[in-house]
């Protein structure tokens, strides 16, 4: 029965539970993205989502909290300056997971966990314009026809009359 079971253990004691998950999330928020197992990236995205969200008010009190899970400077630091900027508008969903397939020792399923807005792959704001090349003619009618036009049409005729007798000799 799962009577009270709430999350994924992942065969760890408490304490090392913790510690992997900490030496994850700040990971993840130095580096904005990292290959896991899918079962640690799905308990890792339960455990730093909730410090994304506190980083976006940026006070002594949030800092510490933060500090507490990730026991590390240069990651808190990191989440308050670039991540918090990124992720203010956003109400949830800070991270992503994409499945990438088995482990060839253990055939266990493997992710990339990556922070959302730090994918430049799929980067919506920098769309570039291009214009959509059509293999169509244009819908001009004979008479509209430029007289450049028909003079090139005289001289198409001239070289394929060449070709022709090129290709009898």
């Amino acid at each position: 029965m799962r009577h009270g079971k709430k999350f994924n253990h992942l065969g760890r004691t408490t304490s090392h539970r913790k510690a992997m998950l900490s030496n994850m999330a700040s990971s993840l928020v130095v580096h904005k993205r990292i290959n896991t197992t899918v079962a640690k990236a799905k308990a890792l995205k339960k455990y730093v989502e909730p410090l994304v969200t506190r980083s976006k008010v940026d006070s002594t009190h949030n800092r510490r909290m933060v500090f507490s899970h990730l026991q590390s400077k240069e990651a808190v630091t990191e989440l308050f300056k670039e991540v918090s900027i990124k992720i203010g508008d956003r109400p949830g969903g800070y991270t992503r997971i994409i499945r990438t397939g088995n482990r060839l020792g253990d055939n266990a399923e493997m992710c990339m966990i990556e922070l959302v807005d730090f994918n430049e792959l799929y980067g919506f704001d920098e769309k570039k314009e291009t214009k959509k090349a059509t293999r169509r003619r244009s819908k001009k009618s004979e008479n509209e026809k430029n007289p450049t036009d028909l003079k090139d049409e005289s001289k198409k005729g001239d070289d394929s009359s060449i070709i022709d007798s090129i290709e009898k000799e």
